[in-house]
């Protein structure tokens, strides 16, 4: 099985770097665009089916890129953002400011995380449940996938392609709107092939 991997469009908040996590807000023009053209160029490829987020951002990113085809979008929890609890709806500048401890373990130490209130997740919360999801995907007889995802939990997907440890995930790059990575699945066994492809978007 081959599963397409990408990260929703640029929303509002990215722009105003302020924490989304299971809050939501809407794509920017440019967010729009950038779906559009993943939309193009993943247009001749054929898709059992697209899984997203339930969150509106990746829906509707999945949307666009879909576009006139008819192919089928499901939402799975699996796929939806890291929750931050209190966090959500403030920028990094006052996370950092209120919280300087807490935000450098999460983006330095991921391991070592918790969240300041009871609504957050933990990585450790998050990999189980991602990995819930792929679980899920192995037990259905498809031959390629796309998912829609969000910044974390497209990082823990190529961690487990890429077979890294808990502590190799602080090392793994921001994964940019709509950039395009692509897993192999055989056999339970996963292997990347392309990661943080952004060719899309050149002019």
């Amino acid at each position: 099985m081959e599963i397409y991997l990408t990260r929703h469009g640029t929303t509002k908040w990215n722009e105003a770097r302020i924490m989304q996590g299971w809050k939501d807000s809407d794509l920017t023009e440019e967010g729009i665009d950038h779906a559009k053209k993943l939309g193009m160029r993943l247009s001749s490829v054929d898709f059992d089916i697209i899984y997203s987020s339930h969150q509106s951002r990746a829906l509707e990113t999945a949307k666009l890129i879909r576009g006139i085809r008819d192919i089928e979008i499901l939402s799975h929890p699996g796929l939806r953002e890291m929750s931050y609890g209190r966090w959500e709806g403030m920028t990094l500048e006052d996370i950092n400011k209120v919280y300087p401890e807490e935000l450098f373990i999460y983006i330095n130490r991921p391991k070592d995380y918790v969240p300041v209130d009871e609504n957050g997740e933990t990585y450790v919360d998050l990999i189980k449940r991602v990995q819930g999801f792929l679980e899920d995907l192995r037990r259905k007889n498809l031959n390629r996938v796309l998912l829609v995802t969000h910044g974390i939990p497209l990082k823990v997907l190529i961690m487990i392609s890429k077979d890294l440890s808990h502590e190799d995930f602080a090392k793994l790059p921001i994964y940019k709107g709509t950039a395009l990575s692509i897993i192999e699945e055989r056999d339970g066994n996963f292997r990347l092939l392309l990661e943080n492809d952004l060719s899309h978007l050149r002019p």
